[in-house]
């Protein structure tokens, strides 16, 4: 089982990279990129199928496929710890996977949310492509979040990021809080 867990370490180590590197133009499918893409793009493909995982302008199947190989890593290690594992011990894995994926989407809203608002204080060009994508996710976000808290009260465009930040920082450490508690309680069940 730790061989099992040292090795989902490295194949998940070789995508990440792989992702990195498709960020990158200046080398398509030679060298590094297209030895990393045999390895790891037939896993990939797999979540790539589904249409739910990827939007007009983020692709989330890496994110899945990384989620699914993080789970099978604690399992792993679980099983090379105690030998055992429990349907409480799955349970708390299922809910600290679950907690992994809305962690990372949180966070990466809380950071484009930020890097909005940045853009906002230092009047920086909106046509740069950069800035278009930024303004693309914000915006529906802000949305929501402005429409949930302030109905029908105007709220100048500054003072929307600032509460959506806000908010958003308060619902991940609220949100953490409860599945570090929820886990301990799974996984003192004794089943």
């Amino acid at each position: 089982m730790r061989l099992l867990s040292f090795l989902v370490n490295i194949y998940m180590m070789i995508i990440f990279v792989r992702i990195i590197l498709t960020w990158f133009s200046w080398e398509r499918g030679g060298g590094l990129t297209g030895i990393l893409a045999r390895i790891t793009d037939p896993y990939l493909n797999w979540f790539r199928r589904f249409p739910f995982l990827r939007t007009a302008i983020i692709d989330f199947s890496p994110i899945a496929a990384l989620g699914i190989l993080s789970m099978a890593n604690r399992i792993f290690s679980i099983l090379a710890a105690y030998g055992t594992i429990s349907i409480g011990i799955i349970l708390a894995l299922l809910l600290q996977a679950l907690w992994s994926i809305i962690s990372f989407l949180t966070g990466f809203l809380i950071i484009i949310l930020i890097l909005r608002l940045i853009a906002h204080f230092a009047a920086l060009n909106s046509a740069n492509p950069f800035w278009r994508i930024v303004e693309g996710i914000s915006q529906p976000v802000l949305f929501r979040i402005n429409r949930i808290l302030f109905r029908n009260r105007i709220a100048t465009f500054r003072t929307g990021l600032i509460v959506s930040i806000a908010c958003l920082v308060i619902i991940y450490f609220l949100l953490r809080t409860l599945v570090a508690f929820g886990s301990g309680l799974l996984i003192k069940l004794p089943f």
